[in-house]
């Protein structure tokens, strides 16, 4: 195929790929997609609901996930299974394995910035909807810069012949850059209350996502600097202040605040087990469920109820402090690995309420009679159904009542953006500037302490903990990462954490993911285990740990048919 044509079918693939996106919000899959009825033709944008029916099409399942067995952080240093080993992690990914570089939402966005003004009435009446597509905008590029880095920005729905389809990657600062100026419309543009209930952005909602966004190129650049993934000019700095900022007016605005009732036992893992979150004070925006309207979660809590080959790691398990606010490494509380029951003991709730102990419920029936987790336990490694490679079970996300299951239908929603991260941006921002008083501590760190019932962290004297994952850094680093470990886990940020980092040295590189004591179970495990007894499941598949190559592999790479039709696509570091 020569150039020409080659540049004519990549034309056709984008306005495809555009259409496409925008019939599958007339025809699309009905349980993948928002529940109201979709714009019959781009065309019509003549009301500000045209402009709503657009824009609807962005809250689809694929954008915002359904929290289910086999997702959230799994493929990272915490979360696996036992079917297959990570890619990315064992360092086994060649080009061919790219994924493809997909350009259909931001030419769907594009295509709203140019024709919403043709909306005839007030702007005020319309004005929440571009909002939410300067948010939706920014939420792709960040996307696309997390996989590929540098990446072009476009600004306009191209044609055949525009230029801009074979200019080179626009740096990723300047991306970065973008990015926030889209968010920071969005915060100008959207509403200040919850619409549906929560499950529409809001202006808080865009705050998050901004120090989201400025956090991690915040701590990208600081930490790959020097390295192949370093950026030209680095102002780390300017992110971090950044991020700062947009958690400042989510704390000052009063509108959230961390979900507890006082019960430390129970109130974390209550929180990932609700039916909705219209008034929950933690919760800023979640995937609501109708199936009257053809609207659900599949099978997410029913997937749940049995191992069924996943398992979080004992890496993971050590990062909970005892009830002394000690980490168990000096800890005179820990009571040791013998079973998951006496290693939960003495220790932060919400490793309890995050890995299943054989003592809590399981499965609770209508008439409230409840089953244990020891049903689970006395079963494991009889199948692969009751098996887990770790031995730990997640818990977090699960709740026991029944009449919340179903084989192929739930309504059970997904809490997918948290005030709790707020903090735990704001804190961890303020720590790289170097500039955190107690004050911020007991206003970020402290208040998610405090749900579940242990000791405050306190900046003049931070426990020395000999196994740190971060040596080199911080003990408050290193504290405020434990935390966001701890707290966040499951919900899908543990990789982009591990990249911004540039971690994959400390926490991934020839290590191999352990479980817990295999002399507990019943059923003799199906799994190797190490010299100390621990569960080593890939001990015979990866005898030297992890691959991870980190020259190359905290990016994908490009696609070498896009390099192909682009030569000025330069391919990023470490991909042959």
């Amino acid at each position: 195929m020569n150039l020409n044509n080659m540049k004519l079918l990549k034309y056709i693939v984008l306005v495809s790929a555009g259409v496409l996106a925008l019939s599958a919000c007339k025809r699309g899959d009905y349980l993948d997609r928002y529940p109201l009825d979709a714009i019959s033709e781009p065309v019509f944008f003549k009301t500000p609901n045209d402009l709503k029916l657009y824009v609807n099409q962005y809250y689809e399942r694929g954008n915002f996930n359904v929290r289910t067995q086999a997702g959230g952080d799994l493929g990272t240093d915490v979360y696996l299974t036992q079917n297959s080993i990570d890619e990315r992690l064992e360092g086994i990914r060649t080009i061919n394995s790219a994924p493809a570089l997909n350009y259909s939402n931001i030419r769907s966005i594009n295509y709203f910035f140019q024709q919403y003004k043709n909306v005839e009435g007030e702007f005020d009446t319309y004005k929440q909807y571009v909002g939410e597509a300067h948010f939706f905008k920014a939420f792709f590029y960040f996307n696309l810069l997390k996989s590929i880095g540098d990446v072009q920005w476009l600004d306009k729905v191209l044609n055949t012949d525009s230029p801009e389809l074979f200019e080179k990657r626009t740096p990723r600062n300047i991306v970065a850059d973008n990015i926030i100026t889209h968010l920071d419309s969005a915060v100008m543009y959207l509403s200040e209350s919850k619409l549906d209930e929560g499950t529409r952005i809001n202006k808080w909602v865009a705050l998050l996502l901004q120090s989201r966004v400025a956090l991690f190129e915040g701590t990208w650049q600081k930490y790959h600097n020097g390295t192949a993934f370093g950026v030209q000019n680095a102002n780390p700095n300017k992110y971090f202040q950044k991020a700062i900022a947009a958690a400042e007016q989510v704390m000052a605005s009063g509108q959230y605040a961390i979900y507890t009732t006082g019960k430390p036992q129970v109130d974390y893992v209550n929180l990932f087990g609700m039916r909705e979150y219209a008034t929950n004070t933690e919760v800023m925006f979640w995937t609501k469920m109708n199936i009257a309207l053809g609207i659900h979660s599949h099978n997410k809590l029913s997937a749940l109820e049995v191992p069924g080959g996943f398992g979080l790691t004992k890496e993971f398990a050590d990062s909970y402090l005892c009830t002394d606010g000690l980490p168990i490494s000096t800890s005179p509380l820990f009571k040791g690995y013998t079973n998951i029951s006496t290693e939960t003991e003495n220790r932060d709730p919400r490793m309890m309420q995050t890995i299943f102990n054989p003592s809590l419920d399981w499965q609770i029936d209508a008439s409230g009679n409840a089953k244990k987790w020891q049903d689970v336990y006395v079963r494991m490694f009889s199948g692969n159904t009751f098996s887990s490679p770790t031995g730990y079970v997640r818990r977090k996300d699960y709740n026991p009542i029944m009449s919340y299951h179903h084989l192929n239908f739930e309504e059970t929603p997904t809490a997918q953006y948290r005030f709790a991260e707020i903090l735990l941006n704001y804190i961890e921002a303020k720590a790289e500037l170097g500039s955190v008083t107690q004050s911020d501590i007991d206003k970020t760190i402290n208040k998610i302490r405090n749900r579940s019932g242990i000791p405050n962290l306190n900046l003049s004297s931070i426990p020395v903990d000999p196994k740190w994952e971060f040596p080199a850094l911080s003990p408050l680093i290193n504290e405020i990462r434990r935390e966001r470990k701890v707290e966040m886990v499951f919900e899908n940020l543990r990789w982009d954490d591990i990249a911004r980092w540039a971690a994959a040295d400390e926490l991934i590189v020839g290590k191999r993911p352990l479980g817990t004591k295999a002399s507990q179970f019943v059923n003799t495990p199906s799994f190797p285990v190490d010299n100390n007894g621990f569960l080593d499941p890939f001990k015979t598949r990866l005898p030297g740990g992890y691959g991870f190559k980190i020259d190359r592999d905290y990016l994908n790479p490009i696609p070498m048919s896009e390099i192909t039709l682009n030569p000025q696509l330069v391919q990023n570091p470490g991909w042959k």
